[in-house]
């Protein structure tokens, strides 16, 4: 077919030459900036003068799984250890629904208008089973996430209650060698990871929420027996009136329980995080427990105490991967296996076995 352009009556037409067809790849992917690589001193010192992408990228080299990261993660923590140990760490829990985020968000601001800094930190080992995450959706933080005083950041994406633990614990010390004089570890309040906060800070805060039924079966009893602190969130409008009688059940129920360790009953405040009402007044009975327990010395046991802990975990979990990752351990390991499941051998008689096995081939 003749093109109308090449016509005579057409003789002043230009025809522009089309474009090629675009490339699949984006051109301006060879030109990415490859992150710069700190020296140890140069993380340390960047983490001592509150540098927030210094401090994220020791954050990701202790969570990171490789050899070579943990190696260098450990060095800095080390380093930063004598700068640490000087903040509040304050646990948050709460089932599911009973409005953890808003309530950070809240709180945090409260505590950055009185010029403290920030830091919010989360231990979900269950993010990789339901794909969910505590604190992957930081828009429910919405002032936090735009403060510079705050420092969020989600807990690993896999890897096991232990594993994730330990990595918060060391985050902790980074973020506190950073300047940040309070720090908020978040859990989901469903399962172990409440006795790993519990490991790891001065004080552990329950939300709970009013008016959806028996209150007091919507918690554990060993979450309950942890609690410093218990306040009924969203005590607003139709709802303050069942807030006070969810107190009162918890203050009733909180007097069965032995008297904790520290001397402390727990007190049970109502508040709403939504309209912003009661938050001066936790903090009040945060800051009287945390003066409570440094006068009788509780705080400083309960740090030593935990220090001791995680020592132990440690070694358990280097004991773990070095039993684990044994060549002879892991050429035997399936064969022995199925002799258990064949009943040729017990579970016990396997498992000396193998110890055997392992214990005459350490390096």
């Amino acid at each position: 077919m003749e093109h109308p352009e090449n016509n005579e009556a057409y003789k002043g037409l230009k025809v522009n030459k089309g474009i090629e067809n675009a490339p699949t790849i984006n051109p301006y992917l060879k030109k990415r900036i490859h992150r710069r690589e700190y020296s140890v001193s140069e993380f340390v010192e960047g983490i001592l003068k509150g540098n927030i992408t210094i401090l994220s990228q020791a954050v990701t080299l202790v969570e990171s799984a490789r050899h070579e990261h943990q190696v260098v993660a450990q060095e800095i923590i080390e380093k930063c250890l004598p700068f640490a140990g000087r903040s509040m760490r304050i646990g948050i829990t709460g089932v599911p629904g009973a409005g953890k985020s808003t309530s950070i968000d809240v709180f945090g601001m409260h505590l950055i208008k009185q010029g403290h800094k920030l830091a919010v930190l989360a231990i979900d080992p269950s993010s990789e089973r339901s794909k969910g995450s505590i604190l992957g959706d930081k828009t429910r933080m919405e002032a936090l996430s735009h403060e510079k005083d705050a420092f969020i950041r989600p807990s690993p994406s896999a890897g096991s209650l232990g594993g994730v633990a330990r990595k918060t614990r060391e985050t902790i010390i980074l973020c506190e060698a950073a300047g940040f004089d309070t720090v908020f570890v978040e859990t989901v309040g469903v399962g172990q990871s409440e006795t790993a906060v519990h490991s790891m800070v001065d004080f552990f805060l329950l939300i709970q929420l009013a008016g959806t039924g028996d209150e007091l079966q919507g918690i554990k009893r060993g979450i309950m027996e942890m609690a410093d602190g218990i306040i009924i969130n969203k005590a607003d409008g139709d709802n303050v009136e069942k807030a006070k009688l969810a107190a009162a059940q918890f203050r009733n129920a909180l007097h069965l329980f032995p008297p904790a360790e520290s001397g402390w009953f727990p007190k049970v405040l109502t508040y709403s995080g939504y309209y912003n009402l009661g938050i001066k007044e936790i903090w009040d009975m945060i800051d009287e427990y945390m003066a409570f327990t440094r006068k009788n010395g509780y705080f400083e046991y309960k740090r030593r105490k935990q220090a001791k802990y995680w020592m132990y975990e440690s070694i358990n979990d280097t004991l773990r991967d070095t039993f684990y990752t044994n060549p002879a351990v892991q050429s035997q390991l399936e064969m022995t296996e199925q002799q258990v499941l064949n009943n040729e051998i017990t579970p016990f008689t396997a498992a000396k076995r193998m110890m055997d096995l392992f214990l005459t081939h350490i390096h």
